[in-house]
């Protein structure tokens, strides 16, 4: 549990440019990662700890690289609202995620999936880290947690072994859409789908605004994408986990991904500097987008190979 007490809190006041779109989209997302209160609009509030200042102090760097502005200070409430109120604010929002938790763990299939478990996890870790002041729903949602991975080990025994192929559904040969100027959670998308979803996958590439996709169609890594974030997860692992793919070797390439795109140090693999490194470098080799993934293949074909040798 985090403690307010006077000079306990950081302000966050940002001026995000109009455009590019996708920017806005991605500031919003960044600051319910790490659980940030809107005070009022373009005001954000986190209690004052050595990690909420470094999360803080990143996105502030990313608003003001990207030409807008955004000042952090630390403060104490005076009047208008106090730190019981502030804290109210904090506990009402990770309850409503527990309550989503609660939800999915209701809804999924019984015996729930190793799939459907290891997101219910993922996900309640994430809620946990940015429950600041113990909220009241913690305690059902880990409970409705522990009930979907005991109903799994429960029902593994009656299901099929998991295989590292992709489930029976994946589409084959579709056209696979995403925005253009690739980098690493797209391009590390596309080598997922081509390599254990789709191998005659085909890709296209499209402004971020106003594209109006076909039927046959499926968008990924984009706004109101089939396949994007959802939650803390990035593409890569919304990938994974729905089209079921178990491959152990996988997993470690999916922290590295998460990694680098969300910059949140998540798993902190001492691979993940790395494979920035040789991303960034491929970027900028390559303008073409398809350029960009094929050069990339080669770098995760090595990284799979040597992931699945140690597993």
């Amino acid at each position: 549990m985090v403690s307010s007490g006077p000079g306990g809190w950081l302000l966050l006041i940002h001026q995000i440019p109009p455009k590019p779109d996708y920017f806005r989209v991605k500031v919003r997302r960044r600051l319910q990662r790490i659980g940030a209160v809107a005070l009022k609009n373009s005001v954000y509030v986190l209690p004052n700890t050595d990690d909420t200042m470094e999360d803080f102090q990143w996105l502030r760097r990313s608003v003001v690289d990207e030409g807008g502005e955004a000042t952090l200070c630390t403060a104490s409430f005076i009047e208008g609202v106090d730190d019981g109120q502030v804290e109210a604010m904090f506990r009402q929002q990770v309850d409503a995620e527990y309550r989503e938790i609660v939800d999915a763990a209701r809804a999924v299939p019984v015996p729930p999936s190793e799939a459907h478990v290891r997101r219910l996890v993922r996900q309640l870790a994430g809620t946990q880290a940015r429950d600041y002041f113990q909220a009241a729903g913690a305690e059902p949602a880990e409970r409705a947690v522990a009930e979907a991975e005991t109903a799994m080990i429960r029902g593994r025994a009656a299901e099929p072994s998991p295989s590292g192929g992709a489930a029976g559904d994946a589409p084959l040969g579709a056209t696979w859409v995403t925005r253009q100027g690739v980098f690493v959670d797209r391009i590390a998308s596309a080598w997922l789908i081509r390599r254990f979803i789709d191998p005659q996958a085909r890709f296209k590439f499209v402004p971020p605004k106003g594209y109006d996709p076909a039927p046959d169609e499926l968008r990924f890594d984009m706004f109101e994408g089939e396949f994007t974030h959802e939650g803390d997860d990035c593409t890569f692992e919304v990938l994974a986990t729905r089209f079921d793919l178990h491959d152990p070797a996988l997993r470690p390439i999916a922290d590295i991904v998460h990694d680098i795109d969300c910059k949140d140090d998540k798993f902190g693999r001492e691979e993940t500097a790395g494979v920035a490194s040789m991303i960034r470098g491929i970027a900028s080799a390559h303008a073409d987008d398809a350029a960009r993934i094929e050069a990339a293949a080669g770098m995760f074909d090595g990284l799979y190979a040597a992931f699945e040798q140690r597993a």
